[in-house]
């Protein structure tokens, strides 16, 4: 179950709230001594953080699904670049990262107990059924030491909700997940809200312009799938260092070719970059980032965004338009 951004916190006694863990969005699956974590993209996350399938044993002390977030604390904050460098192919280094660097798991949903499957049930009783298998742990203890289990704080003052988007974001969580209490599990929707202090927006690369002096990548070109399922170019990024224009080229080499943007969807039209003086490399559209902006226009941003970081965690099909539009 995915959320979709908002301004502003909802309010009423209908609602409750949650942090917003920054982190890699995750679904463990205990069924007696077998632990399995899956990623939203169907990755085996347990690959790569073997450090939490024993405590994930002696936590979940029944067979259940838990929806929740891995992430990793770091000198007392949300360390997201280095949870990035967990993804490592290299069965050695996941062991060592796994021993200095090890990450915690943090519950926010049950979907199953035992043979019960709870996708169904309002949220308020998974809630009660969740708090019935893990502790709440404070958001100081899971920013501590690391691996730890531990099951999201939540709140219904929305006062209290709207205090956590200045109080942790200096440590490194990024906002404020809202849910209904009747609210049942819905896959693959944007059910929940999320309000961020600045707004972001997870974009598929769809393609690059050079630098000037060509010796660079000039901008990245971003889309988002609209309810066609087309991918529509939105906008660009560009903010980047001289030395970061030309690791870029490297990244996004080895994806050039095809044609990422729906026919009339792409930046200026669809075949002005098949001139013989190309405007602009279409890509697969496989890479995801995430960008930072300020106002949109239609369904464009009105200005260039500002590159935040790469979501290698995220599939680019999950970069759908109704994560910007309200309701």
């Amino acid at each position: 179950m995915l959320s979709k951004a908002r301004e502003e916190i909802p309010r009423g006694p209908e609602w409750r709230y949650e942090p917003k863990w920054d982190g890699f969005r995750a679904i463990v699956f205990r069924d007696g001594d077998e632990v399995h974590i899956g990623s939203r993209g169907k990755r085996p996350l347990h690959r790569y953080f073997p450090e939490l399938l024993e405590p994930l044993r002696q936590a979940l002390h029944t067979a259940c699904v838990v929806d929740g977030e891995i992430v990793l604390p770091r000198d007392g904050r949300l360390d997201f670049e280095s949870l990035q460098l967990r993804l490592h192919p290299a069965e050695s280094r996941v062991r060592m990262l796994a021993e200095e660097i090890p990450s915690s798991f943090v519950a926010f949903d049950l979907l199953a107990e035992g043979a019960e499957d709870l996708r169904n049930d309002p949220l308020a009783t998974r809630w009660e059924r969740l708090a019935g298998i893990l502790d709440v742990s404070p958001i100081d203890r899971i920013l501590g030491a690391a691996p730890l289990i531990a099951r999201t704080p939540q709140t219904r003052d929305a006062d209290a909700a709207e205090a956590w988007m200045t109080e942790l974001e200096p440590l490194g969580l990024d906002g404020v997940i809202a849910k209904l209490d009747g609210l049942t599990y819905r896959p693959g929707e944007r059910a929940m809200i999320k309000v961020k202090r600045r707004k972001t927006a997870d974009c598929v690369v769809g393609g690059y312009r050079l630098s000037k002096d060509g010796d660079g990548v000039g901008s990245l070109l971003l889309g988002l799938y609209d309810e066609q399922g087309m991918l529509r170019h939105v906008g660009f990024t560009s903010s980047f260092k001289a030395r970061e224009r030309r690791e870029l080229l490297e990244v996004l080499r080895p994806h050039e070719g095809g044609d990422a943007f729906g026919p009339g969807a792409g930046p200026g039209g669809p075949s002005r970059w098949r001139q013989t003086q190309a405007e602009w490399v279409p890509l697969e559209p496989v890479l995801v980032c995430e960008v930072a902006f300020d106002h949109m226009a239609g369904h464009r941003f009105r200005h260039g965004t500002t590159f935040l970081r790469w979501r290698d965690d995220k599939r680019s099909d999950e970069c759908t338009m109704d994560q910007l539009l309200p309701g």
